[in-house]
């Protein structure tokens, strides 16, 4: 039976530059010598989606804390269960790498800010359980969370949107909960042994280049040690 691949995943919060560095991060660990697939959540494309878009457009709630962590985890999970069963099982289980832009490491991010903090070490515990075990998603080889000033990540999401604010999601629009969700972010990058790479300096941001080398070159380090 062929070893399994290895599974990447490259987080962060809305407008930090994860689509942007998706492909090249693929196409550069590719160039040495890393069989992968690239892959994205949520799956817009497809049917299983379907709650999470109800969600961000709003359906459910203005806010997203009207919809509770558990609930909302549950939307997600369910999306990325059927990518897996559907798209990508077969090539992971016989040695094709997987780069995830978001994984279950959003629902830390985004869902646990919800909770009291002194309730966060419990949803991740759940968190981790319900997907991992109960759904059976592989686990993450490594989490690379990319840290982006709120500030610069708003002016980037306000570009992708050619400065129409209505085109946010309820947590793009939120920037008191996006300002929570990266607390959350640190906390279980903390906790659960993420890497985190700061996209800019005190100059401001960093060239997509120098982060698609940062980024391939952790991965690749990690690939070598496996």
């Amino acid at each position: 039976m062929a070893e399994q691949g290895l599974l990447f995943v490259i987080e962060g919060l809305d407008g930090c530059g994860k689509s942007t560095q998706l492909p090249l991060v693929s196409d550069a660990l590719k160039a040495r010598g890393l069989q992968n697939r690239a892959i994205s959540y949520p799956d817009y494309e497809s049917e299983s989606s379907a709650l999470v878009r109800l969600y961000l457009s709003g359906a459910f709630g203005d806010a997203a804390t009207d919809v509770n962590p558990y609930a909302a985890s549950g939307f997600y999970a369910v999306d990325r269960y059927a990518s897996y069963k559907q798209f990508w099982q077969h090539d992971f289980e016989n040695g094709v790498s997987i780069l995830a832009g978001r994984y279950v490491s959003s629902n830390a991010i985004y869902q646990m800010t919800k909770l009291p903090r002194e309730e966060w070490d419990a949803f991740l515990t759940w968190l981790a359980d319900h997907e991992y075990n109960k759904l059976g998603l592989p686990r993450p080889d490594a989490v690379v969370f990319l840290d982006m000033p709120l500030a610069l990540s708003q002016k980037l999401l306000l570009q992708r949107y050619e400065g129409h604010d209505d085109r946010k999601d309820i947590h793009e629009r939120d920037l008191d909960f996006l300002a929570k969700c990266r607390e959350a972010a640190l906390y279980a990058a903390q906790r659960e042994g993420w890497h985190i790479l700061p996209c800019a300096d005190e100059n401001g941001l960093l060239p997509k280049e120098v982060m698609t080398w940062r980024i391939t070159e952790l991965l690749h380090s990690l690939w070598d040690h496996r």
